[in-house]
């Protein structure tokens, strides 16, 4: 009796490579992606994507105490930001992929000038006086709408990434987290402007930070 052939696979070693370089992702998930889609590329992207959210999430659970303190410093002084931002390990803390994120974050703190990081950080007095603004102007729910879309302006997880508009920075962050298998997490940021609160000529640092950095 003659054994059968194994399935001949439907991608190639260079497929894989050049997934992992689209997607961040590691050799093995690339691999078993390319198995589940029978080498369909944009469908294997999918499934790393859902794959990559739902460890994401799962890992948002475990406690993330290492990490840096990024400082970035605008126009010669002008717009001054530190931002903290924690993983698991120190090992991680020094991969390029999270020093990159924690860059690009001290950028986005930068140009669009969140207030908090996440809506959970905004206390409950301020969205009592959103609502309570909203509530002269509409019904409950296009208050609702208003009070989303004020979360969108003011909270940094929930802001259009500056260097890709189509992805939020919690988008970016779920990348990070999938890319180095641990929690990882946005604790805290400061963000000073030169003058801010003073009577003087004004000045929008922060678009032109934006400009700066769209170059």
């Amino acid at each position: 009796m003659v054994a059968e052939s194994p399935p001949k696979m439907a991608f190639s070693t260079m497929d894989v490579r050049k997934l992992r370089e689209k997607t961040g992702a590691g050799m093995m998930d690339c691999k078993r992606a390319l198995q589940e889609t029978n080498g369909d590329f944009e469908k294997a992207i999918d499934y790393l994507r859902k794959k990559g959210v739902a460890d994401a999430a799962k890992r948002s659970e475990r406690i993330a105490t290492e990490g840096v303190i990024e400082s970035y410093i605008h126009g010669g002084g002008r717009i001054g930001v530190l931002v903290e931002v924690n993983s698991e390990t120190d090992f991680v803390a020094r991969n390029d992929k999270f020093k990159e994120f924690v860059r690009n974050v001290a950028l986005q703190v930068a140009a669009s000038h969140p207030l908090y990081v996440s809506e959970e950080d905004v206390p409950a007095s301020v969205i009592a006086r959103e609502k309570e603004i909203y509530q002269h102007q509409a019904s409950d729910k296009i208050v609702d709408g208003k009070l989303q879309k004020y979360f969108d302006e003011v909270c940094l997880t929930r802001q259009a990434y500056i260097k890709d508009p189509d992805k939020k920075v919690s988008d970016l962050l779920k990348e990070l987290i999938s890319q180095v298998g641990e929690n990882c997490r946005i604790r805290r940021f400061a963000r000073f402007e030169l003058g801010e609160g003073l009577v003087r000529k004004s000045e929008d640092f922060a678009a032109e930070v934006a400009k700066q950095v769209k170059q």
